[in-house]
């Protein structure tokens, strides 16, 4: 059994804040990846660059399965020619003028084999950084 990787923070920030950084391409370029098109709808298809460790561009092909306004975002990850299926899913839980988000990778272990940009220590480290330090910062910001 392989659970996913879950991370959850609560951010200073109210949930509209926080999915507009997490839907709006040009706020996702400012902490997250920068992507040509994105649009949080069913069925859209989208793809990015992520660089791994040594410099190696890898690229993600992605596809939303999931949106509910305001409170749940999740697409398949893969990345081109290599082997492995994974999900990801955002999860907003509004707190007042914060909010909590869950982010859920499930299938990290189907990467497993593809080099060490692919463990889920890579994984865990990478998405720690992105939600608990660049998305923070970002929506924290006045």
């Amino acid at each position: 059994m392989n659970p996913p990787f879950i991370i959850e923070r609560t951010l200073n920030a109210t949930a509209d804040k926080v999915w507009k950084a997490i839907t709006d391409k040009e706020q996702m370029k400012q902490w997250y990846f920068d992507l040509k098109e994105f649009k949080a709808e069913k069925g859209f298809e989208f793809q990015f660059a992520g660089q791994g460790t040594t410099g190696e561009q890898y690229i993600h092909l992605c596809k939303i399965t999931d949106v509910v306004p305001g409170q749940k975002l999740a697409y398949t990850w893969v990345y081109e020619n290599r082997k492995g299926y994974s999900v990801v899913s955002f999860e907003l839980f509004p707190e007042g003028q914060k909010t909590k988000i869950r982010l859920t990778h499930e299938g990290v272990a189907s990467f497993h084999g593809n080099g060490p940009d692919f463990t889920k220590e890579s994984f865990m480290q990478g998405w720690t950084e992105l939600i608990g330090t660049q998305l923070k910062n970002f929506v924290e910001k006045k």
